[in-house]
């Protein structure tokens, strides 16, 4: 749907469910999905990466048009997921970005300014504050976020399968 003279963008094999909304200025990149009664709405800029899944009921937004910038960073209030990246079920994500190979939990909510950095799984229900940084390769879980482990190679490796898989049901 159009917001503001924005349309999105999708290519030939992305999958919006029929009850899904996508709207204003959205890039759904090839093997992309967005599930059902999910919403994507982009006040400002949202890109949805390679085989990457937006879950049921998951809401992707960002701050409302006159907010121009992020406070304590500058940076556009932009919502970036990387490649590869899972979200679960009934999510909320708020002008964030998640970096390549990440599993967001059922029930989780990502808010402004923070970062989850690459082959990090967060626990379900787990809530990374504003302006929160989540390191590379760790597993975090909890309201509000916190430290749980260091990832092991295997889990590493199963965050792309995982996505592999999100995008054959589709």
């Amino acid at each position: 749907m159009v917001l503001k003279g924005k349309k999105p963008f999708q290519t030939n094999d992305t999958f919006i469910a029929p009850t899904a909304s996508v709207i204003g200025d959205v890039t759904n990149w090839d093997q992309s999905t967005v599930w059902y009664k999910a919403v994507v709405r982009a006040e400002h800029r949202i890109t949805i990466g390679f085989s990457s899944s937006v879950g049921e009921g998951s809401a992707v937004v960002t701050l409302p048009e006159q907010v121009t910038e992020l406070p304590e960073t500058g940076l556009p209030p932009d919502t970036h997921i990387g490649h590869y990246v899972t979200i679960g079920a009934g999510c909320v994500l708020k002008s964030c970005r998640i970096d390549d190979m990440v599993i967001v939990g059922d029930k989780c909510t990502i808010l402004e300014g923070s970062l989850v950095e690459s082959q990090v799984i967060l626990e379900p229900g787990t809530v990374v504050e504003p302006y929160q940084r989540i390191p590379s390769g760790q597993r975090w879980a909890g309201n509000p976020a916190k430290y749980v482990s260091d990832l092991t190679l295997a889990e590493k490796e199963s965050i792309q399968g995982e996505a592999l898989a999100v995008h054959e049901l589709a």
